[in-house]
């Protein structure tokens, strides 16, 4: 069965931090580009971050470029999200999702998590 399991989140202070972890199971975690989401209420979802299979170079939303880092453990089969100097604007589920290309016939294929829910209220 092929899985992605979130896990990390919570509640925190503005100007704290969290450690987001992203467990997969059931495929080749190597082969894909992983990336983290998140949606807030009433918003739609959008990417926060990427890593390729390779580990680099690594693209940020321009909302997180300076305090998030997202990182991979192909060995683990996990991929993280290090949030430092967190923001009320911040909150929303975060989504893990892993990505591939088949190919120009086959197209992609893709998994998500089912989100953690990360809150930054004082």
């Amino acid at each position: 069965q092929r899985q992605l399991v979130e896990s990390g989140g919570g509640l925190v202070q503005p100007g704290g931090s969290l450690r987001l972890s992203c467990v997969a199971s059931g495929f080749t975690f190597s082969k894909y580009l992983m990336r983290w989401y998140r949606q807030a209420p009433g918003k739609e979802r959008e990417l926060v971050a990427a890593i390729p299979s390779s580990g680099g170079p690594t693209v940020y939303a321009d909302s997180v470029k300076g305090r998030f880092t997202i990182s991979r453990d192909n060995a683990k089969s996990t991929v993280y999200l290090q949030m430092n100097s967190l923001k009320a604007e911040d909150t929303a589920v975060y989504y893990c999702n892993a990505f591939s290309v088949l190919g120009v016939i086959q197209g992609v294929i893709q998994y998500w998590g089912q989100g953690t829910q990360v809150t930054v209220s004082s």
